[in-house]
């Protein structure tokens, strides 16, 4: 376990690195991996407060969101406590990055439904792991609306941090009393102000303002709305949450039973919120709300057993789904019908994850695989295999480009994966160097089919069926650019931002990686040691291909 009774961080950057560096070292860890672009270092670390107690640590896995605030906020307002109105800066625009793959309601505290259970939630809000009685400085006291937030939960707290700060604790705690915060999304195109939402353990739903939460320094949520109210809708657990992306503040919230709901905050959920008994667990179906003022709107049942991850293609058209099931499924959102999906080879998926331009697709799970579905093709193209344990988080790398695209024509898109093993892996792709596996037809003799890509191998499947799990032998292999060990306790989820990349550890740990070239990678290297990867340094520079496939970078 990480030793998160060190404070804060020294402000300067050869400090910081020391500090990282001394702890990483401590615990056998290295403190930077090397790439063909350079050496991405270690530059600090995020954590809850050291006065969580450890009874708390291992009910929720840790999810981590990032939230940029670009513009700046209206003056900061004068503490309130909770009402039925909400008032909206019009001053602030906001952008933010998911995470697991990562990722809107209209009344203050307005309950949908009313036939939920009698169980009751308190929220508390702190600003330090003190309360208000905290020695640290008030967070909102030079808060001028522009920064750049890292937004995690661990126990029953939900913890703000600043991105931009070396302090190792967080500004600001939100504790929920008796439930746990599990999910959480952020909207970058939040109209009204309410922008950051949580999902609970009990299967109720909160959203909230985070310029708001942050500008407060009061104990209580400020303008916080609240829905599913005690389970009036459904009382299984939240796995997921998202905003629709251009959608004008409907989100969609995914539970363990398979359901996921459609909301929209500009109702007041009035009248009969309750939906038709799903008749086939194991298949797709969807139902509307009975009433025109019922909040939520549409209830999906995507699949039997709980929903594990779920992520919008960036134009809001498509919707990915990842289940217990093991299957991957891919919806037309607007549409409201399925396009295609597939199963793992073995065991749950646990995440997913799209690429900027929407034309693959990442999943990974208790197969310890990274599958890479083509959506034109509409199947699984490639399998990463690399990781010794689950893989629990992928993303896609929109800031990273190769260091030749002048000499080049192709596209290749850069990707990252954690698992459970403890290791980040990190990827290239690229499809016009994949080597298909040769081919055995009954009888005959094995053979590569020429032509396309896609008529190398099976064609591409009719739209809206599920495939089956592949075989072993007909997907290509490709391997990691980098494997490096990054925590000591299993991994969560990771995040690409411009300047760095950051690791979640499932207890509550983030790690800042600072990339090639930033100020903050150039600083000292005196706390460096060697780079822990599974690959030789000339194998830094060409990725290599397990089996009959070929990979190169």
């Amino acid at each position: 376990m990480i030793n998160c009774s060190n404070g804060m961080m020294s402000t300067s950057s050869s400090s910081s690195a020391a500090g990282a560096g001394g702890n990483a070292q401590s615990s056998g860890l290295k403190t930077y991996f090397k790439t063909p672009e350079g050496r991405y270092k270690l530059h600090y670390e995020k954590g809850h407060p050291s006065s969580v107690m450890h009874y708390v640590q291992g009910k929720t896995v840790t999810q981590a969101t990032v939230a940029i605030v670009k513009d700046k906020a209206s003056p900061p307002t004068p503490p309130s406590q909770p009402s039925s109105g909400f008032s909206a800066s019009s001053g602030v625009k906001l952008a933010a990055a998911k995470l697991l793959g990562g990722t809107n309601g209209n009344r203050t505290f307005g309950f949908v439904g009313g036939n939920g259970g009698s169980k009751s939630h308190s929220v508390s809000s702190k600003l330090g792991p003190f309360g208000s009685n905290s020695t640290k400085s008030n967070p909102t006291s030079n808060f001028d609306g522009k920064g750049i937030y890292l937004i995690f939960n661990m126990g029953d707290g939900l913890f703000i941090s600043d991105l931009n700060s070396q302090d190792k604790e967080p500004m600001k705690a939100i504790y929920f009393n008796n439930v746990y915060p599990v999910c959480h999304a952020f909207d970058q195109d939040a109209k009204d102000g309410h922008d950051l939402l949580i999902g609970l353990s009990t299967g109720d739903v909160y959203s909230m303002s985070l310029e708001q939460q942050l500008q407060d320094s009061g104990k209580k949520l400020v303008g916080a709305q609240h829905y599913n109210k005690d389970g009036s809708v459904n009382n299984s657990r939240c796995t997921c949450i998202s905003w629709m992306p251009g959608g004008d503040g409907a989100f969609v919230v995914a539970h363990a039973d398979g359901n996921m709901y459609v909301y929209e905050k500009g109702k007041e959920g009035a009248g009969d919120s309750s939906f038709p008994v799903v008749k086939d667990p194991t298949q797709f179906s969807i139902a509307h709300a009975r009433h025109s003022k019922s909040n939520p709107i549409t209830r999906w049942h995507t699949c039997q057993g709980s929903i594990n991850g779920i992520t919008f293609s960036s134009d809001g058209t498509h919707l990915a789904t990842v289940g217990r099931d093991g299957y991957l499924r891919v919806f037309d959102y607007s549409k409201e019908e399925l396009i295609c999906g597939g199963k793992s080879y073995y065991g749950a998926i646990l995440c997913c994850a799209w690429s900027a331009d929407g034309k693959y697709i990442l999943a990974g799970g208790e197969d310890d695989l990274v599958q890479i579905w083509s959506m034109d093709d509409k199947k699984v193209v490639a399998w990463g295999e690399g990781h010794n344990s689950w893989v629990s988080g992928v993303a896609f790398d929109s800031s990273w480009s190769p260091p030749d695209t002048e000499n080049t024509e192709q596209t290749v898109y850069r990707f990252g994966s954690v698992g459970q093993d403890t290791q980040l892996l990190l990827w290239d792709l690229q499809m016009e160097e994949i080597v298909v596996p040769q081919r055995r037809p009954p009888g005959g003799s094995p053979s590569v089919s020429s032509g396309s890509q896609t008529a190398q191998w099976d064609n591409a499947r009719p739209s809206g069926t599920l495939q089956p799990a592949p075989s072993m032998r007909d997907i290509p292999k490709i391997s990691p650019l980098v494997t490096h060990r990054v925590h000591t306790e299993p991994l969560s989820g990771l995040i690409f931002t411009e300047e760095s990349i950051l690791t979640v550890c499932q207890e509550g740990h983030i790690k800042v990686w600072m990339r090639p070239g930033t100020p903050a990678s150039q600083g000292s290297s005196n706390s460096e040691t060697p780079l822990s990867t599974s690959l030789k340094d000339k194998s830094l520079l060409s990725s290599k291909v397990s089996g009959s496939s070929g990979y190169r970078q």
